[in-house]
């Protein structure tokens, strides 16, 4: 099939700034290439990008980020994809479907796109009878539709999205011990149990909450280290109040937190592998964080919040403890002091992270169930119930 792979106008695919969207789509794109289809990924320029190139593959095309929706409305024109997938755009849909009326689209949703400070009742009425297939990145997105658009039942399907398991190595391999070890070396944390916070300094992620719960674990465990990796937004390590405030709070309490600001995505494995257990503190309604996805592929016990669908990929006190009180330190605390005194339920969960990841969530997965909805839409009418079989690739 002739693809193209729409990302948003927030930042370039490569994903040499990061992105949850940016990296789901590069992952994607060099599968469904290397399977034999002709893909093209749109996105927006970057100084350390040219304005065409081919990676692995994959045709990708950087257009100005001023007038990106123009500008992408005229590339479709000269054009001629069979499906034409975007990405979490659906106020995009009529321009783009004006511009490419024979292709048929498929919009995959990341965030609550569809809720009425977004997007009017008329226009999503419209934007859904355009599609042929809505795929969300978790139960809880496709429910914010569903809920609010009926008629977005027949065609909206859940594929959640994945990790290159290859890039991330659990301690008990030997790839893991040695990154680990000189690792822990450099950060001078080598008898530190290592709390690991992956994400932007927001208010929404909870990093603040996590800062609070400190003096409660330190009191049980005075070797536990507290480490955050993340800036403001992807790519600024700019500093505002509300990360001066953390910062703040931070060097207090010297010896048990630390910082290490923005990174290349490349970068990170190491810090998972280097950790204890991972925690994600957020305190709005997440889809489905991705920093889910890595904890697991590195083998790390996981805390989160029930907030959206964070807690769809948590087995409780399988592969990780689900709070409900995601709001309180000392619920933090708490599961924290539980996992640091019981290392065997620590290891267990641990391998059984590990093992899901490698079982449901790489990123062969994802590109062959996406191929499959793919096929549907260009097969089938997507206005009825379909029945569709995953493809792996």
């Amino acid at each position: 099939m002739k693809l193209a792979l729409i990302a948003t106008e927030k930042l370039p695919v490569p994903a040499i700034r990061g992105g949850a969207i940016q990296i789901y789509l590069q992952s994607i794109a060099s599968l469904l290439a290397a399977s034999g289809h002709e893909v093209t990924v749109y996105s927006i320029s970057d100084p350390a990008l040219e304005d065409q190139e081919i990676r692995n593959g994959v045709r990708y095309e950087h257009l100005p980020v001023n007038g990106y929706q123009r500008h992408l409305s005229e590339a479709l024109k000269n054009e001629s994809y069979e499906i034409i997938h975007v990405c979490n755009r659906p106020s995009w849909i009529i321009s783009l479907t004006d511009a490419a009326p024979k292709s048929r689209f498929v919009l995959s949703v990341h965030n609550e796109m569809f809720s009425e400070s977004k997007l009017t009742q008329e226009e999503g009425d419209a934007c859904i009878a355009r599609l042929s297939k809505i795929v969300t990145v978790s139960d809880y997105i496709g429910r914010t539709i569903k809920d609010r658009f009926p008629q977005a039942e027949a065609i909206t399907e859940t594929v959640y999205s994945g990790v290159d398991l290859s890039a991330y190595h659990p301690v008990w391999t030997e790839e893991g011990q040695a990154i680990r070890e000189q690792l822990r070396k450099s950060l001078q944390a080598a008898d530190k149990k290592i709390i690991l916070f992956v994400g932007r300094l927001s208010k929404v992620k909870g990093p603040h909450i996590l800062l609070q719960a400190v003096p409660a674990i330190v009191a049980a465990h005075p070797e536990a280290f507290l480490l955050f990796v993340g800036s403001k937004w992807f790519g600024d390590n700019s500093v505002n109040n509300y990360v001066r405030h953390l910062y703040t709070l931070g060097s207090l309490q010297k010896e048990n937190v630390g910082f290490i600001k923005f990174i290349r995505p490349d970068e990170i494995p190491a810090l998972y592998t280097v950790s204890d257990l991972f925690v994600c503190s957020s305190q709005w309604q997440e889809p489905l964080a991705r920093v889910h996805y890595e904890a697991m592929a590195a083998g790390l016990p996981i805390i989160t919040t029930n907030r959206g669908g964070n807690g769809e990929v948590i087995v409780p006190d399988e592969n990780g403890i689900i709070l409900d009180n995601f709001d309180d330190p000392a619920a933090y605390a708490q599961a924290i002091n539980r996992l640091f005194s019981d290392e065997a339920m620590r290891q267990r969960m641990g391998r059984a992270s590990r093992k899901m990841a490698e079982e449901k969530y790489g990123w062969s997965r994802v590109a062959g169930q996406l191929l499959s909805v793919y096929e549907q839409a260009r097969d089938k009418d997507m206005r009825g119930e379909i029945d569709g079989e995953t493809k792996s690739i």
